[in-house]
Parts: structure tokens; sequence; C-alpha cells
């Protein structure tokens, strides 16, 4: 096998072990989803089950189109900064998480749209309400055309950051919890062997922590611009600014943080399982391709 080859390989194994994660994580983490949704919203939670798995295809389309292509995206990115260097360090990390977060946003930002809306459509909110994704979909392009698929486009966008902030942390503190284990067992080589499931689910809790923090507000945002219009027709949002001022004045710097205790519930144990399910299944891969 050439080094080109080699390289395609590595990246699908990257893409195949991301979206195998996203899928295991929305599973686990719909529910959450949904609540942390409404909450940023206004919108009533209590709808029972069903309620809580509103909108759960789209998500599950997402998040595994999304994981595949972000790492994927990511990995490509970083192998091409490092060309003509050894080792990756937090600018390589910081700008190959912002130009897949770029794509991966650009790519599916009209699933998210769907998503949203089915998960906040409620009997007394709207009209007739979507039957479904495709139901959505057809309804969305049908009654306020293609532009509307792209609608939070530039939060999603300011949104790269936090999956920036996510994978530099995330690959910051491996290199520190490698460099630890390594000096607890010398004789074994520096990689992410020496790592254990626990490690994968700290790592990937306490990334995802400190990029919640800084980026939550934009979800807000793109959250309230992505829903549906009322009856007559009118967006309560104009634009991503008019949602902002909106917010703070009526709200104050707590809108901005709505329902981001949901977010945590979520999104910290989501975290753990995405990088448990992602590392150990590209482990995997990277096992039977030796093997053979």
């Amino acid at each position: 096998m050439t080094a080109s080859e080699w390289m395609d390989w590595r990246q699908w194994e990257n893409a195949v072990a991301g979206s195998v994660a996203g899928l295991a994580t929305v599973t686990f983490s719909h529910p959450l989803d949904v609540v942390r949704t409404r909450f940023q919203e206004t919108i009533s939670i209590f709808q029972g089950l069903r309620g809580l798995y509103a909108g759960f295809y789209p998500a599950v389309l997402g998040s595994t189109i999304s994981w595949g292509l972000y790492f994927y995206f990511y990995n490509s990115a970083k192998q091409r900064y490092m060309k003509n260097q050894d080792e990756a360090n937090a600018r390589i990390h910081l700008a190959s998480a912002a130009e897949a977060g770029g794509l991966v946003c650009l790519l599916t930002n009209p699933i998210w749209v769907v998503k949203t809306r089915l998960q906040l459509q409620t009997p007394q909110h709207h009209g007739l309400p979507y039957t479904g994704f495709s139901d959505a979909l057809k309804t969305i392009l049908k009654d306020e055309g293609w532009r509307a698929l792209y609608k939070g486009l530039l939060p999603g966008l300011f949104l790269v950051a936090h999956g920036a902030i996510q994978f530099t942390a995330y690959e910051e503190f491996r290199k520190i919890m490698v460099d630890f284990r390594h000096k607890q067992n010398p004789s074994l080589a520096r990689s992410s062997d020496l790592l254990t499931t626990v490690d994968y689910a700290t790592l990937g809790a306490s990334s995802k922590l400190a990029a919640i923090l800084v980026t939550y507000p934009f979800q807000v945002i793109r959250a309230r611009l992505q829903q549906r219009p009322s009856t007559d027709g009118v967006p309560r949002y104009i634009d991503s600014w008019h949602a902002m001022e909106r917010t703070a004045r009526l709200e104050g710097v707590r809108g901005f943080y709505r329902g981001i205790t949901p977010n945590l519930l979520k999104n910290l144990p989501a975290a753990s399982i995405t990088f448990i399910v992602y590392e150990n299944v590209l482990n995997l891969l990277q096992r039977t391709r030796r093997k053979d």
C-alpha cells in the first residue's frame, strides 16, 4: 500500500468512525435535545414520550452525516497542515477544526432547520403541523423557498468556533493525558493505546464544557431564527441582529443562556459517548486493516 493510499484509508476510517459515533450519540441524547430546544424558544416541553422524540429522523440523519464529514474534513485538513512538520500544535488543531466546521455547516444546515422545526411545532403554536421530515422539507420549499433552509446559517458559522474550541481542547488535553500515562509506563510507546475508555469519556466531556460555555448564545439565536413562522406568515425575528437585540431587550443576559442546563445534561455525556465510540471504532478499523 502506497503512502497516498494509506492516507486515503485513514481519512475514510475517520469518517466511518465519526458516523457511527454520531449515530450512537443522537440515539442516546435526542430527548434532552428536544427539551433544550424548547427551553430556548420558551415552548412547553410537556408533550409525553412521543414529543421527546420529535425531529428524531433528521437528528439521526444530520448527526450521522455531520460527524462523519466532520472527522473526515478535520483529519484531512490536519494532515495537510502538518505536511512540513512532525507534530500538530494548537494552531493546526484550531485551523483544522474551523475548516471542517465551516464545510459541515454549509452542507448540513437544511437538515438542522427541519429538525429544529419538527422539535418546536406544537398544536397551539402553528396551524397545520408537519407530518414528518419529507413533508417539512417540501412545505418549507413550497411556502418559503430554498433560502429558508439556510436560516440560522450566520450564527451557525459563528458556532464553527464551538467545534474549533472543542477539538483543540480535546487534542491538547489528550496530549497531556498521553504524556502522563507514558510517564506512568515508560516502556510503552507514546500513543493513544495508552488511553482507556474512561480517559476518552473525560476528554470528551471536558472539551465540550469549554466549548459550550463560550459559544452557547449563538445556539440560542440560531434556534430562534430557524423556528417556523406563525400562522400569519410573519417571522418573530428578521435576522440575527434583530434576534439578539430582542432577546437582550426582553430577557436580558439570561435569555442568551436559556436551556443551558438541559444542554449540559445532554451534551457532556453525549460528547463522552461520541469520543468513546469514535476512538474505539477507529482503533478497531485500524487493527483490522493491519491484519489484512
